[in-house]
């Protein structure tokens, strides 16, 4: 059964329009503070609903060629290990980083901390763009 990946699309996309205003530079310096704020705050939450987007759609991915029973109850890192084994992600410490920068995601109280989920919100763009071709 073929995967109905248009949220999945639609998410990458948006993280991707996003990504290149938030990096571009000349469009950031004309923006006021609160806005410049805005665009980051955005960021970190089109990733936080691409990931969840992607670790789901793994999981289906898995349950569908290897069966539910290899797949249910398995942590989130045993679940990344699989998808690598599986070829569908390359870098498996990369996935547990934004699964940890996607945990901070409910804890961003400082800027500190939102400042290491919009670097791992912008890193993640690729591996969700990698992931969206294979499955």
């Amino acid at each position: 059964m073929m995967l109905d990946l248009t949220s999945l699309k639609k998410a990458v996309a948006s993280l991707e329009r996003l990504s290149s205003k938030v990096t571009d530079r000349a469009l950031m310096e004309d923006l006021d503070p609160d806005l410049q704020e805005g665009l980051r705050a955005g960021l970190i939450q089109n990733f936080e609903f691409t990931y969840e987007l992607c670790w789901k759609f793994i999981r289906r991915w898995l349950r569908e060629n290897l069966g539910a029973s290899y797949v249910d109850g398995l942590s989130r890192k045993d679940l990344f290990r699989m998808a690598a084994e599986n070829r569908l992600v390359d870098d498996v410490k990369a996935w547990w980083g934004f699964h940890k920068a996607r945990n901070l995601t409910s804890h961003v109280y400082d800027e500190k901390t939102a400042e290491e989920v919009y670097q791992a919100a912008l890193a993640f763009l690729g591996p969700a763009k990698a992931l969206l071709e294979t499955l």
